[in-house]
């Protein structure tokens, strides 16, 4: 049976790439969205290999139940790209950004995230070489937001920025939890990329910020756990 992947927000951009590119290498996607519609289209856009998985990351019941449709129909899960997220305050100032933007970022892009996290980890151990990748961002590096000189434009902002932070903090706490186990966690920066989120001006393409998820989610035994990478580097966290 060939490997099992689940990627959240897989119906467009990055997480689509993603999807597409680990379906190339013979792996089974399930493409995870809210919308059936669009999920679907995305699933059938890909082919054979992937099959389109409702994800709603507000609401927990489809963890539960994606979780239920994989274990009755694959037994295991061998890889989770926890690719959706949200960016809602570009270019606010902390002390202006309304709480609930900040709320709301933090629900979506960690909460969501760990929970959906925490109900697959039970799938995830049944797999010999189960795989973790929680897409971050170097917005979310604490050690380039404290450079006052860093080149991070107008993403100085704090709900996308410290949401992010604080996947990476879920990263290294949960990659050092399982480091006896076959399981391997890891971050990555899928780079500035033509996205909703990136906007036109980024230099990237949606299949060019699939890369680093994609190389984290095929390591073989011997690959990093409890890292932050890009494409082969590693970034400061």
């Amino acid at each position: 049976m060939s490997k099992i992947a689940l990627i959240t927000g897989a119906n467009k951009g990055i997480g689509l790439e993603t999807a597409r590119q680990l379906a190339g290498l013979g792996y089974t996607v399930l493409v995870g969205a809210r919308k059936e519609a669009e999920g679907q289209a995305a699933a059938d856009s890909i082919g054979a290999p992937a099959q389109y998985l409702r994800i709603d990351m507000s609401d927990p019941e489809t963890f539960r139940a994606a979780a239920a449709l994989i274990a009755e129909k694959f037994g295991r899960l061998d890889v989770l790209v926890n690719n959706a997220g949200i960016g809602l305050d570009k270019g606010m100032k902390p002390s202006e950004t309304p709480i609930q933007l900040i709320r709301q970022s933090f629900e979506t892009n960690v909460f969501a995230l760990v929970e959906l996290t925490q109900t697959l980890l039970p799938l995830l151990r049944k797999s010999d070489a189960g795989r973790i990748v929680n897409v971050s961002s170097v917005l979310g590096s604490l050690n380039l937001n404290a450079d006052l000189n860093a080149q991070l434009g107008d993403w100085r902002s704090f709900g996308y920025n410290g949401s992010k932070a604080a996947v990476n903090m879920f990263t290294a706490a949960l990659a050092y939890e399982l480091k006896d186990t076959p399981v391997k966690v890891n971050s990555a920066h899928p780079g500035w990329v033509k996205t909703e989120l990136g906007g036109d001006g980024a230099p990237l393409e949606a299949a060019d910020g699939a890369k680093t998820s994609v190389r984290l989610a095929t390591l073989g035994a011997d690959g990093p756990t409890g890292g932050f990478f890009h494409m082969n580097d590693t970034l400061p966290w």
